[in-house]
């Protein structure tokens, strides 16, 4: 049966705020086991050569390429591949998309000839060769180890699907990767966590008995630092401390809610490629080891839980993962001053905090970005407990979002490009500081954040932020039109990091100065925040001023004088883009002030009435 199950229905189950009490019909929390479109499919054996249709499965060649990113708003992201493969670990505030620690899940069944494998499809065949220290054998790399001969992934964001197969096993597996997403809930948006599910169904007609094992290097270790790797309940964590010169910590914590789980807290110690060869030897010989955790230098750690399964019964295996990098060394731009003798009222803003304009505001004044996760949670074992316990809510209201987002009739074209660029949110081109401001570079380049500052020419085309999270949203608004804009109402299009008022000594952006005229308006629509509104107008009011006198001084109702743009060049002379822009801005000021006309005219009314 079609699950019509829409927008409507999400706004009204979820309630007005994320963390509203819920109402969870029964077939939202089971379609992702009944509904049809969930399944990522066992068409293994399917024609190579054929076309895949949008918003299917992906298989065969058409896997090569699939990085499903997970973790919070601003948090830092790990990638689940459309093998299996965990990837693009992201977690110290700042891209590094080439980071494939070896870490991986596998499976051992007892008694059967190659039962034990990775819990992951086929390599693709351009990591086998030509990649970083290939000629030197790959060390850590897992790519050697057996894997399952099928995988079929499916996208439904935030969760992503895969199944894989192989002839050798009388198992049907299915992994779920997801973190939390959950329009309006900005917070429970915004952890450092992921969940990867292992579910196994008994495809025989005897009883197995299996042991489920996950593995990891100590990655986050670095030379000269001060490493552990340290028990949790059901679990370990990886940490580095750092150097005595820069003790930046990182830790990352791996556990189940299986109270069956045993750990080995440290993997042999060795040269060359003794501690992952010994691991994996572990795992083929259906061994569970229970070593205790070591001062320092342990070059990994491994959770195993063991299960039997009858025939036709299944099992799920919960790893969930947490992470915690409270420091950096981050900051982008240059920092200008306060700006003296600042009257909000007359349009001019050093900060939101001046005129309670942002709820997330608290004037944060750190030499260095510090994530918004760091002002929540103590450490990582305060986060730990807090996923833990949240797990089951949390799904469940994502899966909310999921199955009415994918309630919609548009064409799986459209679905899929929507879907693929929501995925953006959770990557680490998005940084939300230590208050909770939002703040943005364009893109990520390999290993560093690329274009800073929320910039607002770039920023000017996104959309699904201020629907889905429109606290969020304004809170750009709030920095450009008080931090990042001057007395005059010149605004720097890149913001500062950590946010702090901006210099003025380049052109303003022309398409992202209107655009963000247009926003404020957009904002209100979305909020009905007339407050807001209010206390923002009269910086908006001269960024307008500021305009018109820079750009059409003589009024002509078009922009002709040189204007920055997009383009990072100044065009000269009037364009239809740019003048778009304008009348679109124009349009916005005076549907803004029109309110503050009927307002006015609804104050005199009631003194009028009064004095009658």
């Amino acid at each position: 049966m079609k699950n019509k199950t829409g927008r409507r229905s999400f706004l009204k189950h979820l309630g007005l705020g994320g963390t509203a009490a819920a109402i969870f019909p029964v077939d939202l929390l089971h379609a992702e086991t009944n509904h049809k479109t969930e399944n990522a499919s066992e068409n293994f054996n399917d024609n190579k050569s054929a076309k895949r249709k949008y918003n299917s499965a992906y298989t065969h060649e058409y896997l090569n390429r699939v990085a499903f990113p997970m973790g919070g708003m601003g948090a830092g992201m790990i990638c689940l591949e459309g093998t299996g493969t965990i990837s693009h670990v992201s977690i110290k505030n700042k891209p590094d998309v080439f980071n494939e620690p070896g870490m991986f899940a596998a499976i051992v069944v007892k008694g059967i000839a190659n039962g034990a494998k990775l819990l992951e499809g086929p390599v693709p065949d351009w990591k086998k060769f030509g990649r970083q220290n290939a000629a030197n054998g790959s060390e850590g790399s897992t790519t050697g180890l057996p894997h399952f001969r099928g995988a079929s992934f499916l996208a439904r964001f935030p969760f992503g699907y895969i199944d894989i197969a192989d002839n050798d096993l009388p198992l049907k597996i299915k992994i779920t990767g997801w973190s939390p997403f959950i329009p309006t809930d900005d917070d429970n948006s915004s952890l450092p966590v992921a969940g990867v599910e292992y579910h196994f169904v008994n495809t025989g007609t005897a009883k197995l008995d299996a042991i489920f094992s996950f593995n990891t290097k100590n990655f986050v270790k670095i030379d000269d630092g001060r490493n552990s790797i340290s028990p949790t309940k059901n679990g370990f964590v990886i940490s580095e401390e750092g150097t005595k010169e820069k003790p930046m910590r990182t830790d990352m914590a791996f556990f189940t809610d299986d109270d069956a789980t045993a750990v080995d807290h440290c993997w042999f110690r060795g040269g060359w490629w003794d501690p992952l060869t010994m691991a994996w030897n572990a795992v083929k010989n259906a061994e569970i080891k229970t070593v205790g955790p070591v001062d320092a230098n342990a070059p990994g750690a491994s959770l195993y839980v063991p299960f039997s399964l009858a025939a036709g019964k299944e099992k799920t295996i919960r790893v969930m993962m947490a992470w915690f990098t409270p420091d950096s060394e981050q900051t982008y731009g240059d920092m200008g001053k306060r700006k003296e003798h600042c009257d909000p009222e007359s349009g001019c803003c050093n900060s939101p905090s001046d005129i309670s304009l942002d709820k997330y505001d608290k004037d944060f004044n750190g030499k260095f970005y510090k994530p918004w996760y760091s002002s929540r949670f103590a450490n990582i074992n305060d986060l730990i407990t807090y996923w833990l316990q949240q797990y089951d809510d949390l799904r469940k209201k994502s899966m909310l979002f999921k199955d009415a987002f994918y309630a919609s009739t548009l064409p799986p074209e459209a679905m899929e490009a929507i879907a693929s660029n929501l995925s953006i949110l959770k990557s680490p081109t998005v940084m939300r500081q230590y208050d909770g401001r939002l703040w943005s570079f364009e893109g990520c380049g390999d290993n560093w954040g690329c274009c800073h500052g929320s910039c607002t020419h770039v920023w000017n085309y996104a959309q699904a932020i201020p629907h889905l999270f429109p606290a969020l949203e304004r809170s750009l608004r709030n920095t450009e039109f008080c931090e990042s804009q001057s007395e005059e109402g010149h605004q720097n299009f890149r913001a500062t990091l950590p946010i702090e008022p901006a210099t003025h000594d380049f052109h303003s952006a022309a398409d992202g100065q209107l655009g963000g005229i247009m926003k404020v308006y957009r904002e209100w629509r979305i909020s009905g925040d007339t407050e807001w509104l209010k206390k923002i107008f009269p910086m908006v009011k001269a960024s307008m001023d500021y305009c018109i006198r820079t750009w059409d001084p003589r009024g002509k109702g078009a922009i002709e004088e040189p204007h920055h743009n997009t383009y990072d060049i100044e065009f000269w002379g009037a364009d239809g883009m740019h003048t778009s822009f304008y009348i679109g801005a124009l349009n916005a000021i005076i549907a803004m002030g029109n309110i503050w006309a009927k307002i006015f005219l609804h104050i005199k009314t009631l003194q009028c009435s009064e004095k009658n």
